[in-house]
């Protein structure tokens, strides 16, 4: 396979439920290796992203206070964070919705329940599938 760019080895996990941030913690980094930052609520992320520079997000669409999409429209505010690539994780996957999720800059969608085994040759393949330029170094 041709080296398309920047191996992904930083991904922040903003997700409210323990229980499925826990499945996801052993997902990526057991499983898939990748060093992860999970954040349990949006203003966690928005406080932690600049100190761990992730080379990716995963988002939790619905979290209470600040919702996914709410999320990285912040974290697209911030300096150097505009690119970061986002995927959200939702139950909510009907094709608008999934739709709606793309158009507000996410790169792609992950239906919730995930497979804990899959999770992390997912996110590779969506990371390969990505714009070399479009990925923050």
């Amino acid at each position: 396979m041709a080296e398309t760019g920047v191996e992904l080895e930083r991904i922040m996990l903003v997700e409210d439920e323990e229980d499925i941030r826990a499945v996801a913690e052993l997902a990526l980094e057991a499983v898939g290796g990748f060093t992860l930052k999970t954040c349990a609520s949006g203003h966690n992320a928005l406080a932690t992203i600049e100190a761990f520079q992730p080379q990716l997000i995963v988002l939790d669409v619905m979290m209470p206070g600040m919702d996914g999409p709410s999320t990285l429209g912040a974290i697209r505010q911030l300096p150097g964070f505009s690119r970061v690539p986002a995927i959200f994780m939702t139950a909510k996957v009907q094709p608008d919705e999934v739709s709606g999720y793309l158009g507000q800059g996410a790169a792609a969608v992950i239906p919730k329940p995930f497979d804990p085994m899959a999770l992390s040759d997912r996110i590779r393949e969506i990371w390969a599938s990505l714009d070399p330029s479009a990925r923050p170094e």
